[in-house]
């Protein structure tokens, strides 16, 4: 096999290869009999066909396709090792020969790690916002966990706002029945924001055994195209009423939901984590804000390829956690409304921050010549054996030697954000304009706020570095990967 590289504009390359005859040859034959066994032959039993009797009849490239995806990703590994480029993106393919008697050639377009020049990185002014907890956000948290511990009592009562109704619904559109429409011992809260606009509203004031007409209008952009902007009755039956029994904010209540026998100290309690979440967001936020100075003060040149890698590495990373939950990512797209490549849009900026963050610190790296030590990096494999219940010698030995080099670039990158941090300047925030009038809120409003400042937190990098754990979560991110055997769309489900 041979390769050569061609340099392009915007840190940009072109992989050329080249594999051998015979090399390709091998590949045919691997491809033969792999399908062999799903190929039927008059006059032969399954899978007892000759190659050659097979090429006659469907033509001598019948494997070539085949032949092509099996010996792609090993040639184009080689040809990675060999050119000495750092790639940063997925490969590009586009087949140059495949032809008899001829070798294979194939191009592979990649990003190639580009250059940062630093500007300012020591003794950057940052605004650092003060932590403080008020009493109306320690009663906040104190009333979450109220809420978790209420008990459901049936009630003998027409419904009202922040029941729990115990329902059977089927939905018409023009007098008949949808799909997905019908549900029986429902447990529905009212208020909740669980079913579409409008809906629970109207159950409000039914009582037991009572038959409602629901009037609804779905959403224009509700994720059932066939059902989007249309008009629906729902019929429904009350079967039962539940409201919540709150328990009473006492010595007894805190001693159920923590381990302190008295409130004042389990207030006192909550009071000091609210304060530790705080001053861990807001030291969270003033590195990445002391981070994107340097970055502003940097310059590079980002390749398009560069980045579109780096946001399908988080979309799939989101998959994952999504499964882990039981919900796969076309489930979440469904709900949501949305299709991979909205999904995709939205994390263009944030897998640039990142992209950039670790371009930065790795110069920062070289510029104050920071190391790990290996007591470090033992600390940090004894942390990893602990999270995850492992001696400290089975954590290396998944994580290998390749990914073992890469903890130590991590750890080193981590302490380069230190380095930043400390010798940045805090400047006290300006405070926050106070607001004339609130605005109300509906509690369906208030929860979407919350979910969507959870997933903002989940989704941003800490100290804005690679994880370390993905291979005990696979060790590293990657930031190149290899030509798949082949593409597939996935179809996303209607």
């Amino acid at each position: 096999m041979s390769s050569k590289v061609e340099k392009l504009e915007n840190n940009m390359a072109k992989l050329t290869i080249e594999v051998p005859v015979d090399e390709f040859e091998k590949a045919v034959q691997t491809a033969y009999e792999k399908s062999k066994k799903q190929i039927n032959i008059p006059g032969f039993r399954k899978g007892k066909a000759p190659r050659k009797l097979i090429e006659n009849m469907y033509g001598k490239e019948v494997f070539f396709e085949d032949a092509a995806n099996e010996i792609m990703p090993e040639a184009y590994a080689k040809a990675v090792e060999e050119s000495g480029e750092e790639i940063v993106s997925s490969p590009k393919i586009n087949v140059v020969q495949l032809e008899a008697g001829k070798p294979f050639i194939f191009e592979a377009e990649v990003a190639l790690k580009p250059a940062v020049t630093l500007g300012k990185y020591k003794g950057i002014s940052v605004e650092k916002e003060a932590v403080e907890v008020t009493a109306e956000e320690v009663d906040a948290q104190i009333n979450k966990e109220r809420e978790n511990s209420a008990r459901e009592v049936s009630v003998d009562r027409p419904v009202k706002d922040g029941d729990i109704a115990v329902i059977d619904f089927e939905g018409f559109v023009d007098g008949v029945a949808f799909e997905g429409g019908k549900g029986e011992n429902h447990p529905l809260t009212i208020g909740s924001g669980q079913f579409i606009p409008g809906f629970e509203e109207q159950l409000i004031g039914a009582k037991i055994g009572e038959d409602v007409d629901v009037n609804v209008t779905f959403p224009e952009n509700y994720q059932a195209t066939e059902l989007a902007g249309k008009a629906a009755v729902f019929k429904c039956k009350v079967h039962e009423i539940k409201e919540k029994e709150l328990p009473e904010l006492d010595d007894e209540f805190a001693s159920e939901v923590s381990e302190f026998d008295t409130f004042k100290e389990y207030r006192a309690d909550v009071e000091k984590k609210l304060t530790e979440q705080k001053e861990n967001a807001a030291k969270t936020a003033f590195e990445d804000a002391v981070v994107k100075a340097v970055i502003a003060d940097a310059q590079m040149d980002i390749p398009d390829a560069m980045v579109e890698t780096q946001q399908r590495q988080m979309l799939d990373d989101y998959d994952q956690r999504l499964r882990m939950q039981g919900l796969s990512l076309e489930q979440y797209l469904q709900f949501t409304g949305q299709n991979p490549q909205q999904m995709m849009d939205q994390l263009k900026d944030q897998a640039m921050f990142r992209i950039q963050s670790r371009l930065v610190l790795e110069e920062v790296v070289k510029a104050e010549k920071i190391e790990a030590s290996d007591e470090d990096v033992q600390a940090e494999i004894k942390r990893m054996a602990e999270q995850y219940n492992m001696t400290e010698d089975k954590v290396k030995e998944i994580l290998g030697e390749g990914e073992m080099k890469n903890l130590s670039t991590d750890l080193a990158v981590q302490k380069a954000v230190d380095f930043l941090t400390e010798n940045a300047k805090a400047t006290k925030a300006k405070a926050p304009a106070k607001k004339t009038a609130a605005k109300k809120t509906t509690k369906k409003t208030e929860e979407a706020a919350e979910d969507a400042a959870e997933e903002a937190a989940e989704e941003k990098p800490k100290k804005t570095t690679r994880k370390t754990t993905k291979k005990t979560e696979e060790a590293a991110e990657a930031t190149e990967e290899k030509p798949k055997k082949r593409t597939t769309k996935k179809k996303t489900e209607e």
